[in-house]
């Protein structure tokens, strides 16, 4: 029998309070929205989402609030079938919040990290247990940068593999990116952050290109896999989906194209917003393609 990948996430949870509206207001001024939803979400939590739906066995680790927000995204995180969840509350501090004010041709977001702040070093050398029995580590950037390094330094203490996903694009210690063994920005994140880089971590690097695909480095060549034709229905989470279906193929020991074809199918699918029955279905028939 084909070994489960063991995939762990460290990283933010937030519930997305979305306002659909025809305009934004101006400076003090209220205006009367049309639409409003909430939905889970922090990249942390939609990468470790993905990976489980993927056919991955996935330990979660990060932090809510000692609210209601909080159990609602702790019981999707179990329903979705994170089978390790590694979520402890945080006394008298609200767990994290997306607000998001969508119109047409713009968008304004605020983030209010709350409990993701206390995803301290502490934190994690309490769930090293965690981290040690994994084939892949995936973070993001949406929790403390002295967290970030410290848990790279983890892994490469007991080596273990580590995923970066850049996002939010932050000017971070170049030790980092020594540490990591692959590094997932997109375009702009790419042009911030690396455009500059040496050549050793340029070779750990696997742009996302939105319906492009990706492409990456291997010796001195630039590789690259064409994105997948989609119907497209919204493209929010699409870049998590990839990460966390890229992090599921390369535990799995898949070459890097095959990572890559895997999890530009993957993020196609997720744009078309398909049921997770549907997904679940098609990507493992894709697997054993």
């Amino acid at each position: 029998m084909e070994k489960i990948p063991q995939v762990t996430v460290v990283g933010s949870i937030n519930m997305d309070l979305i306002t659909t509206c025809t305009r934004i207001p101006e400076q003090g001024e209220t205006i009367i929205g049309d639409d409003f939803e909430t939905a889970p979400g922090g990249k942390g939590a939609n990468q470790a989402v993905a990976a489980a739906r993927l056919g991955a066995e996935v330990n979660f680790i990060g932090r809510t609030g000692e609210d209601y927000i909080g159990r609602e995204l702790r019981a999707h995180l179990k329903e979705s079938g994170i089978s390790g969840l590694y979520v402890e509350e945080v006394p008298a501090v609200s767990t994290g919040t997306a607000s998001i004010l969508l119109t047409e041709k713009d968008n304004r977001i605020i983030i209010a990290p709350g409990a993701n702040a206390y995803v301290t070093p502490d934190y994690i050398d309490k769930h090293l247990h965690v981290l040690k029995k994994s084939d892949i580590v995936l973070m993001s950037f949406e929790i403390p940068a002295q967290t970030i390094l410290h848990t790279a330094k983890r892994c490469s203490e007991y080596n273990l593999p580590l995923m970066i996903n850049p996002a939010p694009a932050l000017h971070m210690s170049e030790m980092l990116w020594e540490l990591a063994d692959f590094i997932t920005p997109n375009e702009k994140e790419y042009n911030q952050l690396f455009i500059k880089a040496e050549e050793p971590i340029q070779q750990k690097i696997i742009t996302t290109l939105g319906d492009k695909g990706a492409q990456w480095k291997e010796e001195m060549t630039v590789e690259s896999h064409p994105g997948y034709k989609s119907r497209v229905q919204d493209t929010t989470g699409a870049g998590d989906t990839f990460n966390g279906a890229l992090a599921v193929s390369k535990a799995a020991g898949k070459t890097m194209k095959e990572a890559v074809a895997f999890a530009n199918a993957a993020a196609s699918i997720a744009v078309e917003k398909w049921e997770r029955r549907q997904v679940c279905r098609i990507m493992t028939k894709y697997r054993k393609e």
